[in-house]
């Protein structure tokens, strides 16, 4: 084994280690040196889904920071608390920055490296929708010009993974679900675009309600651990009451016996 390839495994092993402390950082850490130490070949799944659940735990975790920092600051502004609305202020800018820092990181080694090894279809369309998240949570709360080119970023990386995806990977593919999720979400939240975002959510939640593949779709679930949050919730509203009832009654159906699943199978939890 050479020095590379023993460090690549070190580095993949801390990794796992630094998850289960809930370490996340360091988890990045140590996943950002095995993408930038790979040359010629792409991270293998276990390694890409190890980048991805660092980075989504460490961005995650500034991005509920900033929601109830600002929703904080509405409240002080609505009772002209200025001096409180000066500080929330100043502390939302410091979250900001982190969120930035973190989005940086990640779109840089994207561009730098996974894109460009990337080799497979479903390995392009992973990628590709992980730059579009991340350019969308700059979105989120950037402004102005920033704002515009993080959404036309967004906008950009989606509808290159949505073309190989609907080209190459199966309508069953969690890949490609989670993405049309994400983009659906992009709609509604970035460009306020209801319509879109609901008809774009309704291929993926209408199909699978009925679809047979009962393992693909708890991995899409797992692949997409918003789907029980916020997701949902405006998915209900934007969907109208019946199509909502009706998916609702599917997933109190479904869901059991998704928990038999993950009691069977504990290496996808």
């Amino acid at each position: 084994m050479s020095p590379t390839e023993s460090s690549r495994e070190e580095n993949v092993y801390m990794a796992k280690l630094a998850e289960q402390a809930e370490r996340y950082e360091e988890m990045v850490e140590f996943m950002e040196k095995v993408a930038k130490t790979v040359d010629v070949e792409e991270l293998t799944v276990e390694e890409r889904n190890l980048l991805s659940v660092a980075y989504k735990n460490v961005i995650g975790a500034r991005r509920a920071s900033w929601r109830i920092i600002s929703s904080i600051e509405q409240k002080e502004e609505s009772r002209g608390n200025e001096d409180h609305v000066a500080q929330l202020k100043e502390y939302r800018g410091k979250i900001e920055a982190e969120l930035s820092k973190i989005c940086d990181g990640i779109l840089s080694l994207l561009e730098s490296h996974l894109i460009p090894l990337a080799s497979s279809a479903e390995s392009k369309v992973f990628y590709l929708k992980m730059k579009g998240d991340y350019h969308r949570y700059l979105a989120e709360f950037k402004t102005g010009a920033e704002r515009k080119e993080a959404a036309e970023s967004t906008l950009l990386a989606y509808k290159s993974a949505q073309d190989i995806a609907l080209a190459e990977l199966a309508p069953t593919h969690p890949i490609r679900l989670g993405l049309a999720l994400n983009f659906s979400v992009f709609y509604y939240e970035i460009l306020n675009s209801p319509d879109r975002a609901c008809n774009l959510a309704k291929q993926v939640f209408i199909f699978y309600c009925f679809a047979i593949n009962i393992f693909s779709f708890y991995l899409f679930v797992i692949d997409v651990e918003q789907l029980k949050k916020s997701k949902l919730v405006w998915l209900l509203i934007v969907l109208g009451s019946s199509v909502s009832e009706a998916i609702v009654n599917c997933f109190n159906l479904i869901l059991p016996q998704l928990d038999l699943i993950v009691m069977a199978t504990p290496c996808i939890q």
